[in-house]
């Protein structure tokens, strides 16, 4: 049975202002029949490279909501660091970037013939802290949402001053402090991120785990829970090409709707349809959900 019984903020009829804090990868796609086996040799096609990470692929989905977004990351004082902010600056997101003498992360993401991705890293992530002096982080208490996946406690801290927070377990260390959440998003099925979301749970208003196509549950702190199931409208709306960033997707647009002071069952199908418009697109930024999308779904 699905309980409803909290009260959020009035909806805006502005877009919200929104902001990522998290981290960026370097990444090269490519597709293979299947994830190669120990010892068997396997020619993938179709490469392409993109900035991604779970900070990158949300803050480019929030800034197709809502207009423009704002990227609070890291980056190595190198060619993919570079790429990285000029790329995210074409695809509508204002980085802010603390400078590091590593290098930036790399990765390289193999999707099979089943649409799943595997992803193998290298290197360190790159996360930005509080103590970072070129991020403006007084800039996070005028946003409306954040979405929260990389950095430390003081970072945290700094994004705690926007009107509505939401974190993922994957921002490790930084959670489990005491500083409230109003949402905390992960998959259901991601036993890291259930894991690192044990400390965190009790901090956030509301927890959401997600199940892919079958929908997912919540969890107030209250204890009223429910549950969300696949509608026609949170369909994918082309066959599904690549899973790459749909998680990320989901997790931007809950952010964007909380944002926005909609109820969380509005917030949920909201955020569903664009991971599943994310599902229909190759790699994370072929196709996401835009404002546009959502103007002609509201006949505008």
């Amino acid at each position: 049975m699905i309980v409803e019984c909290v009260t959020l903020p009035r909806v805006q009829a502005s877009r919200p202002k929104v902001a990522v804090v998290g981290h960026v990868e370097w990444v090269t796609f490519a597709r293979v029949p299947h994830v190669p086996q120990a010892g068997e040799v396997m020619h993938a096609h179709d490469p392409f490279e993109e900035p991604a990470g779970g900070g990158a692929v949300a803050a480019v989905q929030l800034a197709r909501l809502a207009g423009e977004s704002t990227l609070v990351t890291a980056l190595g004082h190198d060619e993919h660091g570079h790429r990285a902010r000029v790329r995210l600056d074409e695809l509508g997101v204002r980085v802010q970037a603390a400078q590091r003498t590593a290098p930036t992360r790399t990765a390289v993401t193999l999707v099979d013939d089943a649409r799943e991705r595997t992803i193998t890293t290298f290197g360190a992530r790159l996360e930005p802290m509080g103590e970072d002096d070129d991020v403006a982080w007084s800039a996070l208490g005028e946003m409306d949402a954040v979405y929260f996946t990389a950095g430390d406690l003081d970072a945290l801290r700094a994004a705690r001053a926007a009107r509505v927070l939401v974190a993922n377990p994957r921002a490790l260390d930084a959670l489990g402090h005491g500083v409230p959440l109003d949402a905390l998003v992960l998959s259901a099925n991601d036993a890291i991120e259930r894991r690192e979301a044990a400390g965190a749970q009790a901090e956030a208003e509301l927890v959401v785990f997600t199940e892919g196509s079958d929908g997912g549950t919540y969890r107030h702190r209250d204890g009223a829970s429910g549950r969300w199931e696949p509608t026609p409208a949170a369909s994918p709306p082309a066959e599904p090409v690549d899973s790459y960033g749909c998680g990320d997707s989901f997790a931007a647009g809950l952010t964007y709707a909380l944002g926005m002071g909609l109820p969380v069952l509005e917030a949920l199908a909201l955020a569903a349809r664009c991971g599943a418009v994310c599902l229909t697109g190759r790699g994370p930024y072929q196709r996401q959900l835009t404002a546009a999308d959502l103007d002609r779904a509201r006949g505008g």
